[in-house]
């Protein structure tokens, strides 16, 4: 009996160490998947998981009639798995990953130089890569995507698997590009000016390199380095494109029209270089959203990607000091402020007094009767500058600018008046006030619609103290315009979009002289409002070598019932692989110009004021223009060759800046303008030079003056500019010579240079100030840092040899009728320096 319980129970004992064996081996073939799908279904929650991790994983059956807690508790020790509670009843599943160091460097495929700043983003973490382009990160087991962006460049996405587990690779990063306006001449000057295959030359000064004679990224400095633009008295406030005068430049910020631009009365761009990421610049065959700017179109803009770190700058030269902030409040919004001040405030530098003096050079502020002493000359000014983006949703984001420019003027006039001395202030005052707003709806990936609102007002105003007659003469120019755009954008296919919208513009011009002694009050307020419907049809050829812009603008001017229809061209071509061509016309009018009443106006500094046509003996403006160029780019060598026509009808003499012949003439006419841009540019090794050279003939047209046809003032006809430029990780050089011919004249006549008290000129623009000629250097030197903190130290002198050019002339008749000449010169030599940190 016992044996045969023994052997029972040996029997039973045998069965069940078999079974459990047999159940433990069954249970290691369930899969976790199982085990999840079974608890969302018992304790009535939801996993969040990728499969791919999962796959494979098994594990033992969980103990029954647990808690939740110690059920997925028992889960984790049992798989390795980490699982986090991410909602009420949601749970996060990931797989715990094994890291390995992997390395690598980003380059500019273009220049092979190092790209700092980047950002990498993996599922773990986000980097940046330092001075060297060097980043380093830990990757998982699972192929996990890594994004790299910087601005500028186009982003890459690359699987972790693709880097080198036991070397630091190389990753060579492209220009970005847009869609239908791709880049056809990277570096067209140095880097960071690209030409596009829309006509636009682009300036990107995230990606700038340096210019002679400049520290500092000025932004309407920079463009007077392309050829065919030119500011013929040296100031950013007069710049000449192709012959043109000033006010027939369209001066956009973030697509608000600008009515001043430049700080010291012309002498520095008013616009923060911190905050303006690029400018275009169009010379010809302009989008038909843009109106105005019969000469030309020079666009600034600020960053347009919210911004995911906070970036600060402070800098500092001899002229003003600056800050800068671009503060990511989160993924969806960020803002830029941008603020710059004058320091003579605290210190009178050198720079500043060369600054001064050039601007009151032959005007009251320098010199008066001789019976009156100029005391306390003071000048001041300052900018701010404000930009918000904020991304509604994946669908929807919206943009708010804001910017104020001013500068004033200030000096004390003193006399003995009945053996009393007298003094009273004259002073100048010049501001800018605009803001926008910009909404814009992708509605889907081939449709996309924006509204743009702006104001934008600007002042000038003068106030002249006479003391020797007890006398204030107060002048004021006052523009106050508010426009409204709207814009479709629709990609009918890969190849051709499709560009249309409808614009208003309302333009008042108040300008008021007011003296007290004898009494007199003269105030003129005009308004103008324009109507426009525009349409563009752009298209890509499939293999990406021909790209066509074409459209029209259909204007109406209602005040004076007048119908404008402008077409627009651009075509560019590439052939033969290193050669494009280029094709370009337009047609454009405007509604204001600048004139010049008098050479004393507002105190002489800034003479001109703004005013509006009314289509009678101030007309308006009204252009035509075509151009055709061809460019060889191979192997760091550019050259491009563009001739052009240009024909502006509906100018006024007191827009064109006579100061000799013809100053106090009031008629209107037209000027033709035909010429050649010529660049030669060679990039060899860490050296870039470039060549450019410009030829124009530039004619007026007055029907009504004795000489029908003559030269412009502006008809500089030979334009010479060499540069070189030398770029390392930590040293950028560069050093260049301007050479043109002298700005058109008109001198009296030899022997009989008075007539009736009068000066007897002789035929207009007969003669010409002497060439023009300048050469400039500039140093930037990076400073080490730490990680985050990167700091520059720049040294710049503009005018090397000390040249004396003359820019201007005019005459009068001094109280024994002889004829004196005065002479307004360019900057002399001008030392500047800069040191600027940037986190």
């Amino acid at each position: 009996m016992t044996q045969h319980i023994k052997r029972y129970l040996y029997t039973f004992f045998f069965v069940s160490i078999s079974y459990l064996g047999f159940a433990q081996e069954s249970a290691q073939e369930i899969t976790v998947l199982e085990v999840i799908a079974e608890l969302e279904k018992d304790y009535d929650i939801q996993f969040n998981y990728a499969v791919e991790e999962l796959k494979g994983v098994k594990m033992l059956p969980l103990s029954r009639k647990r808690t939740l807690e110690q059920t997925l508790s028992e889960l984790q020790v049992a798989t390795g798995l980490t699982i986090t509670k991410v909602g009420r009843r949601i749970y996060y599943i990931t797989k715990e990953k094994t890291q390995t160091r992997i390395c690598g460097y980003l380059r500019d495929v273009e220049t092979q130089m190092p790209i700092s700043g980047a950002t990498l983003v993996t599922t773990d973490e986000a980097i940046t890569t330092d001075d060297a382009g060097y980043f380093e990160f830990s990757k998982s087991a699972t192929n996990s995507l890594i994004e790299i962006r910087h601005l500028g460049f186009k982003t890459v996405l690359r699987k972790s698997d693709f880097f080198a587990k036991d070397s630091c690779g190389v990753i060579y990063m492209y220009p970005d590009e847009t869609t239908l306006a791709k880049v056809t001449l990277t570096g067209y000057l140095v880097k960071g000016i690209d030409k596009k295959s829309n006509g636009t030359t682009q300036i990107d000064f995230s990606k700038f390199s340096i210019l002679p004679g400049l520290i500092e990224t000025d932004v309407l400095q920079s463009v007077q380095a392309l050829p065919g633009i030119i500011s013929v008295d040296e100031t950013i406030s007069n710049i000449n494109i192709r012959g043109g005068s000033n006010d027939q430049n369209l001066l956009l910020w973030d697509d608000i029209k600008m009515y001043q631009s430049g700080h010291f009365f012309g002498l520095i761009s008013g616009f923060n270089p911190q905050i303006t990421n690029t400018v275009s610049i169009i010379k010809n065959g302009s989008s038909v959203a843009y109106t105005d700017g019969v000469s030309g179109t020079i666009a600034m803009q600020t960053d347009t990607e919210i911004a995911t770190d906070f970036k600060a700058s402070l800098g500092a030269n001899l002229l003003s000091a600056d800050a800068f902030v671009d503060i990511p409040f989160s993924d969806k919004s960020s803002v830029q402020i941008g603020v710059r001040k004058s320091l003579n405030d605290l210190i009178t530098t050198p720079t500043y007094v060369t600054f001064f003096n050039r601007i009151t050079q032959e005007t009251e502020v320098e010199m008066n009767d001789i019976a009156i002493l100029n005391s306390n000359q003071d000048f001041d000014f300052y900018d701010t500058s404000l930009r918000w983006l904020y991304k509604i949703s994946d669908k929807d984001r919206i943009r708010l600018n804001f910017i104020n420019i001013q500068n004033e003027l200030r000096f004390d006039e003193t006399t003995n008046v009945d053996t009393v001395l007298e003094t009273r202030e004259s002073s100048l005052t010049q501001n800018s006030i605009a803001g926008g707003i910009f909404y814009e709806r992708q509605w889907n990936p081939f449709f996309t619609t924006s509204i743009h609102v702006y104001e934008t007002d600007y002042t000038l105003r003068g106030f002249n103290a006479n003391v020797l007659a007890s006398q204030r003469f107060l002048q004021e120019n006052i523009v106050s315009e508010t426009g409204i755009k709207l814009k479709a954008d629709y990609n009918l296919t890969s190849r051709l979009n499709l560009h249309s919208g409808y614009q208003i513009v309302e333009t008042e011009v108040t300008n008021l002289n007011d003296i007290d002694e004898p009494l007199f009050r003269e105030l003129r307020s005009n308004v103008v409002r324009t109507h426009a419907v525009f349409s563009e049809v752009g298209y890509r050829s499939a293999d990406k070598r021909t790209q066509i812009n074409a459209g029209g603008r259909f204007n109406y001017i209602d005040k004076f019932r007048k119908i404008l229809v402008e077409p627009r061209l651009s075509i560019n071509h590439e052939f033969w692989d290193y050669f494009s061509v280029e094709a370009l016309g337009e047609f454009k009018h405007q509604n204001t110009s600048q004139i010049i009443n008098f050479q004393n106006d507002f105190l002489g500094i800034e003479r001109r004021r703004w005013q509006l046509a009314n289509d009678d003996d101030i007309p308006v403006i009204q252009s035509k223009q075509g151009s055709v160029g061809i460019s060889y780019s191979r192997s760091g060598l550019l050259l491009n060759v563009d001739t052009y026509y240009k024909s502006i009808d509906g100018i006024t003499t007191q827009s064109q800046e006579f100061s000799t012949k013809y100053e106090f003439t009031r008629t209107n006419g037209s000027y033709e303008a035909t010429g050649v841009d010529v660049l030669v540019r060679k990039r060899y090794g860490k050296f870039n030079s470039w060549l450019s050279y410009s030829f124009i003939n530039n004619e007026y047209t007055f029907e009504t003056l004795p000489e029908i046809t003559f030269p412009s003032n502006f008809d500089i006809t030979h334009a010479l500019t060499f540069g070189t430029a030398f770029t390392t990780k930590k040293i950028k050089l560069a050093v260049g010579v301007h050479w043109r011919t002298g700005r058109p004249t008109t001198l009296p006549v030899l022997g009989a240079e008075v007539l009736d008290n009068a000066i007897n000129f002789a035929d207009a623009n007969s003669s010409q100030l002497e060439d023009y000629l300048r050469a400039d250097f500039s140093a930037l030197y990076q400073l080490k840092t730490k990680k985050r903190w990167r700091a520059e130290l720049g040294f710049s002198v503009w005018n090397l040899t000390n040249n004396d050019n003359t820019i201007e002339n005019f005459f009068r008749v001094d109280g024994t009728s002889n004829v004196q000449e005065f002479n307004r010169s360019a900057l002399e030599t001008t030392i500047n320096t800069v040191f600027r940190i940037q986190y």
